[in-house]
């Protein structure tokens, strides 16, 4: 049973170092990466290839072991079996047999995992309905789409009906109506009060599905935060006005009761995501030289 008064995940100064060919060194691919994920948020995990993202997931879902620190899943560790059964997982290629229809896949991971009978029939109806595959059930997914299969790929990771879903790129190689189907369905998951953690390339859409946001390089986390307060311009404000015409800045505070004027909105503009990483990529760029 999920321990209520736990973290979904938290990882505490992971490291994970493997062997280099290179005068028998060692590499460092996670360099002491602590996050906390709440019960029920969206984090989003991002970094250039080889900062250590899809290392970190595979060490908190106990395919790699840790070389130092700790992951936990709902206060399991994430080694032991008990953390598993509350974990569901979309690769970021994940292999289907493709003479299989899409309800003969469900229901051979739903026997890995122990349902059978009229619960097991009645689960691969309800994930096929929330991924919009019911039309194309019967197909082999030998003729299905990538994002068709993505999609698969989520209703195989839910089947359990876990409390925590672990996507490594769940957009790859998906066409924008397929992108915008998936992100469909992690608000989904979140209304429903499932964790999610994912890794993506895709900004822009982390930017709009992630409560909390964590950034990688070169094994180390360089900045998280929620997605407002990251991409806040701290040194600037917005001002949303009704009613009076454009006036000096300095002055519109202490005169829109007197102009008649309504204030609607007062707040910190915002830079994209995108544009907040290719800073702090460039900013370790020129730290690393």
């Amino acid at each position: 049973m999920v321990n209520v008064t736990e973290a979904a995940v938290e990882i505490k100064d992971l490291v994970k170092t493997y062997p280099s060919s290179f005068r028998r060194k060692t590499f460092r691919a996670v360099d002491e990466v602590s996050l906390r994920i709440q019960k029920g948020e969206v984090y989003g995990l991002i970094g250039p290839n080889g900062s250590g993202k899809s290392t970190t997931m595979k060490a908190l879902l106990g395919l790699v072991a840790p070389t130092s620190g700790e992951c936990r899943v709902f206060g399991y560790d994430s080694m032991k079996v008990d953390a598993r059964k509350y974990v569901g997982f979309l690769p970021e290629n994940p292999y289907f047999y493709k003479h299989q229809t899409a309800v003969e896949t469900l229901k051979f991971y739903g026997k890995l995992c122990g349902m059978r009978g009229k619960q097991l029939e009645g689960r691969i109806r309800e994930l096929l309905e929330l991924v919009s595959l019911e039309d194309a059930k019967d197909r082999r997914l030998g003729g299905y789409s990538k994002g068709m299969l993505q999609r698969v790929g989520l209703a195989q990771a839910l089947i359990q009906d876990p409390q925590l879903v672990v996507l490594d790129e769940p957009t790859a190689g998906v066409d924008p109506v397929g992108s915008r189907q998936i992100r469909d369905l992690i608000f989904k998951l979140k209304e429903s009060g499932v964790t999610v953690f994912l890794c993506s390339h895709l900004l822009e859409q982390v930017q709009e599905v992630c409560d909390q946001v964590g950034i990688l390089f070169n094994g180390k986390m360089v900045m998280q935060g929620s997605v407002d307060s990251l991409t806040a311009v701290s040194s600037q404000r917005e001002i949303l006005v009704e009613g009076i015409e454009s006036m000096d800045m300095e002055q519109l505070e202490s005169m829109l009761t007197k102009a008649g004027g309504k204030l609607i909105e007062c707040s910190a503009p915002r830079k994209s995501l995108e544009n907040l990483f290719l800073e702090i990529a460039k900013q370790s760029g020129e730290e690393a030289r």
